[in-house]
């Protein structure tokens, strides 16, 4: 059977009616980043929000002017509010963040630390994460009236993920009701595998997150990650991979994706970033995708300056949605994606600092031309 007998068409909601383009699920956190030190080392950090699902968000509302909130939960203290003051600029609503009373000391509440440095040359990225017991990991299904957010609201997309699922054991059920609900208003649902080892470590692993991924997968209409994603996080093998384990051959690309489509008939899109780290600034950046029986690919910048790695894959996806939701076709899309997710990378912090009209620029030139 032919992927365009497997794959249905998106119906996506006009936006008459509906308060939202797009509401996230997830977490955010703090970001302290020690810009070009070492976390264990430096003397000082600036601080950035950001959060997988709420990423999404931020850049379909400051990039490309939509219509997003957040639903999530913080600790009421001073950490909280200061996450609340970065929300603020970057313009998501936060309409449904739910305040938790603070215990004074984090016993029971508390909110997310990130730290993150971003490498250099030979030096990879990385991440020390501090959310056990965060507000939004104990938030449990009931506690959310998804009907206001999507049927007297009015919500188009909704967006959450795998960091969000990995947070606890009722996080997955969260995410589910959420996805239930989204189904019966006729609310697209998209969802990123973004597979964290560090965030599985302690509750079972790959096998526990290919069981709660594989639960989900049935209710999402929009899946999205990268080319590890859909080993780690659903378990289907990968082959193809050239001598550089970096970028997938086409071919074999597109038998992953039916795979995906067979065993997940309801999935209505798959999109995926590629890389290929030559070092953590220098990287080979691209992404593809499958609609309506159709396989996209975006042109590979090679040798793609980092500055910051972080959110790329998230700008990736606010890019491809925005596309859909503009009603662009389908390679315009996952060029938008392409675009929006490399310009991210060239800025500090989690969050894009692009503006659509730099998008626009990146998906038409593959240079880096002043613009007087």
């Amino acid at each position: 059977m032919g992927l365009s007998k497997l794959m249905a068409k998106l119906k996506i909601k006009a936006k008459t009616g509906c308060l939202w383009d797009l509401v996230s699920l997830g977490e955010v956190m703090l970001r302290l980043d020690p810009g070009d030190e070492r976390i264990s080392t430096t003397r000082q950090f600036r601080v950035w929000e950001g959060g997988g699902e709420y990423n999404v968000a931020r850049g379909l509302r400051r990039c490309f002017g939509m219509d997003t909130a957040i639903v999530t939960a913080l600790a009421e203290n001073a950490v909280g509010r200061l996450v609340e003051d970065l929300m603020l600029q970057g313009g998501v609503s936060q309409k449904y963040v739910r305040w938790v009373p603070f215990d004074g000391v984090g016993r029971s509440v508390r909110n997310g630390l990130n730290f993150t440095e971003r490498g250099f040359g030979v030096r990879a990225p990385l991440g020390c994460s501090d959310r056990g017991h965060t507000a939004i990991s104990q938030l449990k299904p009931g506690a959310i009236d998804w009907e206001q957010i999507f049927l007297k609201d009015g919500a188009r997309w909704f967006h959450t993920g795998g960091i969000f699922c990995a947070l606890s054991e009722s996080a997955p059920l969260v995410a589910q009701e959420a996805m239930e609900a989204a189904k019966r208003a006729g609310t697209i649902a998209s969802y990123d595998l973004n597979y964290r080892p560090s965030l599985w470590k302690s509750i079972g692993g790959k096998s526990k997150a290919q069981e709660v991924n594989r639960r989900l997968a049935p209710l999402v209409d929009v899946m999205l990650g990268n080319e590890e994603d859909f080993t780690a996080a659903l378990g289907f093998e990968v082959s193809g991979l050239d001598e550089h384990h970096s970028k997938l051959d086409p071919a074999h690309f597109k038998q992953m994706m039916k795979k995906v489509i067979q065993e997940f008939p309801a999935v209505k899109v798959i999109a995926a970033t590629l890389r290929n780290a030559r070092s953590a600034t220098v990287n080979d950046w691209g992404a593809v995708g499958y609609y309506d029986g159709g396989f996209y690919q975006a042109p590979v910048r090679e040798n793609l300056e980092i500055f910051d790695r972080i959110g790329g894959g998230d700008s990736f996806a606010s890019g491809l949605i925005y596309g859909f939701l503009s009603g662009k076709e389908p390679q315009w899309a996952v060029e938008c994606g392409a675009a929006h997710g490399a310009l991210a990378m060239t800025t500090p912090g989690d969050t894009t600092m692009a503006t659509r009209d730099e998008v626009l620029q990146a998906m038409k030139a593959q240079t880096a031309r002043i613009v007087r």
